[in-house]
This record gives structure tokens, C-alpha cells and sequence, in this order.
């Protein structure tokens, strides 16, 4: 029998969400809450919609439908934690849209909660789930890159601009996640600094731009440049090694995965380029976000937690993103991650 789902926020990123699930056949779409009207008109149309999924603009309505069996909150992230705890606390599986929430106490309680109701509390990592990754991480466990010696990320665009949380919150986590799970360790020091232009007052000042370090325990550190305010729009990560270095570069649509190959050869106390080459890397093609809605619906089938979208990884992550935040407000200062 279909899983029935009721999605919370109908915007850029609840859109993709509404598409797939209300086209899988594994689920059955039976409400859309989005406080925006012409949101709701808009994914009717566009999705050519049942008219008995019912839309409406108050979770307090659509909570008490018959039959949920699963919530999808794809709404900013300070709203994330009344939504979920709401939603276990009636019985409902939760799919949550990344951070989890912003405090990474929130998380724990969250996640035991989920525990003691029997409930999956399933976060959206969706770049665990790209096969470039996937193969990024292959590469890199083969020894192919030679000894790791650090890693650079840039996330820029000119939007979309939030104000909830600061580009760190909106930015960092996709980053994180990759060289985590590229490394096959978590980092325990960080540190951050940024800057504030559009969004100086109301006591948040929102950072439209952060530099961050994330230090690993083999001492492999990760530099991040994020920033919403950027023209230049880049979503490229790398990792450098002695023998070369990997690159994803999500906006190269014919070749995001490549390895550039070359070492320094001492000669006549000089240092020469040696062994240049550029490989591209192949792998299987699929939208990671569809993979990510099938595991999900594949854990509420098996009532077997993935690992990679837990709500205890979501807290790992928010731990790490608050000690970025830490580090952020005391301008820089290195802080520990606790274990």
C-alpha cells in the first residue's frame, strides 16, 4: 500500500520534493501546506494535481487528516523543530529538509524521540546519495590520490538569500558532508570568519559570506568559501594529494568528476612537473534527490534506519555547524567539536 504523505512548504526546494513523491509509485500524496497561496495554485498546476490533495495554507488542518503516514518539512530551518516534534509526537515518519534544526540539543531530543515512538526521522543529505560522490569516495579509499594532504570548496551564487540563517547554515553542510564521508572521519577543530553587508541589523547579522577550516583528526584540513552574494556561482570541491588531485564540479554538466594527475621531480635542485594528465572519471548517472525519496520510502517499508540520513547524523552535523558559528562570533578563534 502507497505511503500516504503530507508535504510542509511548497517553494524552491519543497517543489522538487512535491514532484517526485506525488509521482512515485510507492506514495500518494494527500496534502501541500505552504502559507503562500500562488504556491499552492502554482504546484497544483504544475504537477497537474488530484483535486482530492488537499492544499492549504495551515499545518493545523492538514495534521489531523486521516491516514498520514509521513510528513515532508522542506520550510525554513528555524521552523523545523516545532514542525517535527509535532509530527512524531502524532505518530507520523519524518522526512526533514537539512539542518535538522539549528540547535544540536533539538537534534538529540529529536531523534530520541523518534526512538521511543518507532518512527523513522529521516534528514535529506541529498549529495550521500550522488553517484559522483559515491565514486569520489571509491577513488579516494583506493589510495589513488596518494597521501591526502588538504581540500578546498567553493559554494557561491548571487542568491538565494535567507533570513532565518547565515550563509554558513545555508551553505556549509553540503560541503561538510562530502569530505566526511570522502575522508572517512569527522572533523574535531574548526574554525570561521565572515562578513556582514545586506543584513547588518535586528542583532542576527546574517554573515553573506564565510571562509571556513575544518581540521580532521589525520591533520587533512578542509578550507570552505561560502557566500550568497557572489555573481560568480561555483559549487566545486576538491582534494589534493601527492599523487593528484579530485575534482567535483557540479556545474560542468559533461565532466563534474575528474582527476588531475601530476608530482614534483627534483632535478638539479629544482622541482619539475612530472606525470601530467588529466582523467576523467566515469559513473552511474541518476537524481540523487529521487534516490533520496526511494530510500526513504524503502525505510518506512523495512523500519531500517539509513545511516547516511539519520536524525543522529543530523546532530552531528549541527554540532559542527555550531562550533562554526562559535568560531564565527569570536572572529575566528579555533574551537573544539565535542565528540
Amino acid at each position: 500500500m502507497p505511503t500516504q504523505i503530507a508535504i510542509i512548504g511548497a517553494g524552491r526546494w519543497g517543489s522538487h520534493l512535491i514532484r517526485i513523491f506525488s509521482q512515485h509509485p510507492q506514495a500518494n500524496l494527500v496534502a501541500i501546506v505552504d502559507r503562500h497561496a500562488e504556491r499552492l495554485a502554482t504546484a497544483k498546476t504544475r504537477f497537474n494535481l488530484s483535486d482530492r490533495v488537499l492544499l492549504t495554507p495551515d499545518w493545523e488542518i492538514a495534521r489531523e487528516l486521516e491516514g498520514i503516514d509521513a510528513v515532508v518539512v522542506a520550510t525554513p530551518a528555524s521552523t523545523h523543530y516545532e514542525l517535527i516534534r509535532d509530527a512524531l509526537e502524532r505518530g507520523y515518519h519524518v522526512f526533514s529538509e537539512k539542518p535538522l534544526t539549528l540547535e544540536p540539543g533539538q537534534c538529540v531530543e529529536l531523534s530520541q524521540l523518534a526512538e521511543r515512538q518507532q518512527l523513522q526521522l529521516f534528514v535529506d543529505r541529498t549529495y550521500l546519495f550522488n553517484p559522483i560522490v559515491a565514486r569520489g569516495e571509491e577513488i579516494v579509499a583506493a589510495g589513488e590520490l596518494g597521501e591526502l594532504r588538504y581540500g578546498y570548496a567553493s559554494r557561491t551564487n548571487l542568491g538565494p538569500v535567507r533570513y532565518d540563517v547565515d550563509a554558513l547554515w545555508d551553505l556549509a553542510i553540503h560541503d561538510i558532508c562530502i569530505f566526511d564521508r570522502w575522508l572517512g572521519e569527522k572533523p574535531t577543530r574548526v574554525r570561521a570568519t565572515g562578513r556582514v553587508w545586506l543584513q547588518p541589523e535586528g542583532g542576527q547579522e546574517l554573515s553573506d559570506l564565510v571562509w571556513a577550516v575544518l581540521t580532521y583528526p589525520s591533520g587533512f584540513q578542509a578550507h570552505l568559501h561560502l557566500c550568497w552574494l557572489n555573481p560568480d556561482k561555483q559549487r566545486r570541491l576538491c582534494v589534493v594529494g601527492s599523487k593528484g588531485t579530485l575534482i567535483f564540479d557540479e556545474l560542468n554538466a559533461e565532466t563534474p568528476l575528474v582527476i588531475e594527475r601530476g608530482r614534483f621531480e627534483a632535478r638539479d635542485e629544482r622541482f619539475v612537473p612530472t606525470d601530467l594528465a588529466r582523467e576523467v572519471i566515469a559513473f552511474e548517472r541518476a537524481e540523487p534527490l529521487q534516490r533520496v525519496c526511494d530510500r526513504f520510502l524503502n525505510d518506512l517499508r523495512t523500519q531500517a534506519p539509513t545511516e547516511d540520513s539519520s536524525g543522529w547524523l543530523g546532530a552531528e552535523l549541527v554540532q559542527i555547524l555550531s562550533c562554526l558559528s562559535q568560531s564565527l562570533r569570536s572572529g575566528g578563534c579555533e574551537i573544539e567539536v565535542p565528540v
